[in-house]
């Protein structure tokens, strides 16, 4: 039986930071596509969240996975579809369901970002 929020997962992929050598005695970084997830991703649309955008905050955002994903706070991932990139803002461990739920979620919240 499919859950409802399982309808609403897409892929994504975690990004992967890597430094390297700019052969001139420095580094740059690159960003690699890691590993595949399927997540539901909502955007924040509380009055609170609302005030903060207006106040510069980024737009945040709900991302609602399995709760076996190891998504920590400051990763990064991929939405396949349209390229958006999220930051995690918080850690999968601190809010998913237990392990003897028919519910198998974890949820973080994250902000739209911009790799660099």
């Amino acid at each position: 039986m499919t859950m409802m929020y399982e309808v609403f997962m897409e892929p994504c992929v975690f990004m992967e930071k890597k430094r390297v050598s700019d052969g001139l005695g420095g580094y740059t970084t690159e960003w690699t596509e890691g590993a595949s997830l399927e997540a539901a991703i909502q955007k924040n649309e509380t009055i609170q969240a609302k005030i903060a955008e207006k106040q510069g905050v980024t737009e945040l955002y709900t991302i609602t996975t399995n709760r076996n994903v190891p998504l920590d706070f400051h990763d990064v991932i991929k939405r396949v579809s349209d390229g958006m990139i999220f930051r995690v803002t918080s850690n999968i461990k601190d809010n998913k369901s237990p392990t003897f739920s028919a519910i198998n979620i974890g949820q973080v919240t994250a902000e739209a970002w911009v790799l660099e």
